[in-house]
């Protein structure tokens, strides 16, 4: 089960920091990421993280130097921070899971507003 928290509507150029816990049947974790879907649009991928010790993380350049993904102190979460945030940013973002067979886990979204 997955479950994300801290979409907000907020004005361009402001801040937004998304959770997403993961929780009940044990499963190997392999990556956890963020995914976003505006409509009419295709689900993309805004960030991830490996599940490692160097927890490396990859990110479009559509949000390269403005979001950030890292570890939450609680186990099996993760946090987006993102900052600088642009009308164009106005999607549901998804957290994912991908465990270690590759078979991927969905929250059920969150929604991002940003207004010009």
């Amino acid at each position: 089960h997955l479950e994300e928290s801290g979409g907000d509507l907020v004005q361009a150029g402001g801040s937004l920091k998304l959770s997403c816990v993961a929780s009940g049947d044990t499963i190997c974790i392999s990556t956890m990421g963020w995914f976003r879907q505006a409509p009419g649009r295709e689900r993309e991928l805004v960030a991830v993280l490996h599940n490692s010790p160097s927890a490396a993380t990859y990110y479009p350049n559509s949000v390269k130097g403005r979001f950030t993904m890292s570890r939450g102190n609680r186990e099996n979460t993760v946090i987006l921070q993102m900052n600088s945030l642009r009308p164009e940013d106005t999607a549901v973002y998804y957290c994912n899971v991908k465990d270690t067979t590759y078979t991927n886990f969905w929250g059920q979204g969150t929604q991002v507003t940003v207004s010009s």
